[in-house]
């Protein structure tokens, strides 16, 4: 409590990225992007009756940095149990034998971590008396190890974990940045949306050095976050949502969306996020790794063509030009195939509704999803990004966007008709 009220930190106003994120001061002695709590004096002495309530733009940004804190501190327990289960499957067999018990801990700690293992075992012993080990499981001085006594054991004992993890450094270094977030979070002060991103970047690269990863190349496009898996089922498989075709791009280039693939299936008017953003040798090299692809068009030719020029205000004949110039491309990327039967290209002549390109890897999928605007191109439109069914995934396929424009995707195939 300082002479002008009780502060939160730094932080923005409801709003990832927002003004208050800046560097800058803000009038009345507030520190830049704080949120005062109580008014301040009109003169030098605090007056009797503060204001005690919060208005909307204080309740704004506690949301704002309880959002960011939660999603640090899934992150940073997802890490700390990871940790405490490789220190404790590589370290127990070798001090467990001897000294019994969790007396092994003690032994592993040694001199030098003598004071924070003996403040850990009487925790443990409070968490007894107290009825807070609600788990049998954690009733051992391991669970009551922290980030930097874990790693500290990790460190002192290295030896016996180099046969299991290359680089050492790429471990420290990854919870060095770790460290800054764990100290702010735990002690309930303001996260940056720089710092967050550091965080998670820090923490799904050290899952994956320590064996917790994906395992899957395919899962590499889109990685399924701690949050996802959480939180994920209250949105179908929708995992994101951009304003238009830009913004995706910038998340999830054509490389990352197409490249992997073993299955691609296509459906819109000209599939130019396919075709004028994926090369058509990428294209040919995807095919002979054994992915199957199967392109579907609106016919060129086709009275709905026409509509669709009338309703962007194009020139007679412009939009049609260029699905068959995309036609073309791909037929000459098929013809180049030593098995053009793995390579389909057809055209359907009903209204167009959406596009989507419904991307399958060996373990799982990703969708992208866009409907027609009548006055806005597809480069313009909203779009939504889907996950697909698989291992890893934790959503029920059955119940998903994927699997219903999957279904959509091969109504119109049977119906449509094949280009030579």
């Amino acid at each position: 409590m300082s002479s002008g009220g009780l502060e939160l930190p730094p932080g923005d106003s409801g709003h990832e990225g927002g003004p208050a994120d800046a560097a800058g001061g803000t009038p009345g002695g507030v520190p830049a992007g704080a949120v005062s709590l109580a008014p301040q004096p009109a003169t030098g002495s605090a007056r009797a009756g503060a204001e005690l309530d919060w208005g909307a733009e204080a309740w704004s940004e506690v949301r704002t940095r309880a959002q960011r804190a939660g999603r640090a501190y899934i992150w940073l327990n997802l890490i700390e149990q990871r940790l405490r289960s490789v220190v404790g499957a590589v370290l127990r067999p070798i001090y467990e034998p001897v000294h019994g018990g969790d007396d092994w801990v003690v032994a592993a700690a040694g001199p030098a971590g003598q004071e924070w293992v003996q403040r850990a075992v009487a925790v443990r012993e409070v968490s007894r008396r107290k009825g807070y080990l609600l788990d049998p499981a954690d009733d051992n001085v391991l669970s009551f190890l922290t980030l930097p006594q874990l790693r500290e054991l990790m460190v002192q004992h290295w030896p016996c974990f180099e046969p299991y993890f290359d680089d050492r450094r790429e471990i420290e270094l990854a919870l060095d940045e770790l460290e800054v977030t764990r100290n702010v979070v735990s002690r309930n002060r303001a996260l940056s949306r720089a710092v967050l991103e550091q965080a998670e970047r820090a923490s799904a690269r050290l899952l994956e050095v320590l064996g917790g990863g994906a395992g899957s190349p395919s899962a590499d496009r889109l990685p399924i976050d701690a949050v996802e898996d959480l939180v994920g089922d209250r949105y179908a498989d929708v995992i994101s949502v951009h304003p238009d075709r830009v913004r995706l791009q910038r998340q999830l280039p054509a490389e990352d969306l197409f490249g992997g693939a073993r299955r691609l299936d296509a459906i819109g008017i000209g599939l130019n996020l396919l075709v004028q953003n994926f090369s058509g040798r990428r294209l040919v090299r995807l095919t002979e790794a054994g992915c199957r692809v199967r392109l579907l068009f609106l016919n060129p030719a086709s009275s709905a063509v026409k509509r669709r020029e009338r309703e962007l205000g194009l020139r007679k004949g412009e939009l049609s030009r260029s699905v068959e110039m995309n036609i073309l491309h791909v037929r000459r990327v098929r013809a180049g195939l030593r098995d053009p039967s793995r390579f389909e290209i057809h055209v359907f002549d009903e209204t167009p509704r959406f596009t989507a390109y419904l991307v399958e890897g060996q373990s799982s999928g990703i969708a992208v999803v866009q409907s027609y605007l009548r006055r806005a191109r597809g480069m313009e439109s909203p779009v939504l990004v889907l996950r697909g069914g698989g291992r890893g995934v934790p959503k029920d396929a059955d119940h998903g966007l994927f699997t219903t424009y999957r279904e959509e995707f091969e109504s119109v195939w049977e119906d449509s008709r094949p280009v030579s």
